[in-house]
């Protein structure tokens, strides 16, 4: 199958399956996504979801969370693992957006990187789920998707990012980048999936015989 074709059925399908992707961290506004997708590094979606209510009782907003130490940030968030680095750059990030941004989270994707512990990824989670600008991060779902569909060879996520700008159309990125990671938790899994497994792999690559080898990000 031609890829402007694999793409074509890649694209339709996730939109049968998922047709309005939640966001899948609980949030209430940039402030609470950025530090929700913070923690989100190395850990799950659902850890994060039931760690933040008792965080977001500690502080909610970055003028009360750069009163509290990295010790008592870090004593909540310590089921997301990594917590001492976490939780420093909590109170980093917090202190920075009361002193320079009176408080508000940038919609702007380097004052966003600037940050502590917000990198590209980070970034453009919080770009295209707080701000609606279209951006296309990518997680290992969708590097490893991505490969198993041909729609890149990219040994880094940074190539991956750029491949699947040029094949999908600027106005889907963000349903796009939520619909990927929900079917390969859902279908196309990092052990339930070789390439040769789930309808998307099997509909794109038919005659395909022998596991899809994945470049790790």
């Amino acid at each position: 199958m031609p890829k402007n074709e694999r793409v074509r059925v890649i694209h339709e399908r996730l939109k049968e399956l998922y047709p309005e992707p939640p966001v899948p961290l609980d949030h209430k506004d940039p402030y609470t996504l950025l530090v929700a997708v913070l923690l989100s590094a190395q850990c799950t979606d659902e850890r994060v979801n039931q760690v933040t209510p008792a965080l977001w009782q500690l502080a909610d907003n970055p003028f009360d969370m750069m009163h509290r130490s990295v010790e008592e940030i870090q004593a909540v968030i310590r089921p997301c693992g990594l917590s001492p680095q976490k939780a420093k750059a909590i109170a980093g990030l917090s202190q920075i957006l009361v002193e320079k941004y009176n408080g508000e989270v940038p919609a702007d994707m380097e004052a966003l990187e600037q940050l502590p512990g917000v990198g590209h990824k980070t970034a453009g989670v919080v770009m295209a789920q707080a701000f609606g600008v279209p951006a296309f991060p990518v997680d290992t779902h969708i590097h490893r998707l991505a490969q198993r569909w041909g729609l890149t060879n990219g040994k880094n996520v940074q190539q991956t990012e750029k491949d699947l700008k040029r094949l999908f159309p600027q106005e889907d990125w963000n349903k796009l980048h939520l619909q990927i990671i929900f079917y390969g938790r859902e279908y196309c899994t990092a052990r339930g999936c070789d390439g040769t497994v789930c309808e998307l792999c099997r509909r794109c690559y038919p005659a395909r015989k022998h596991p899809k080898k994945v470049h790790k990000p």
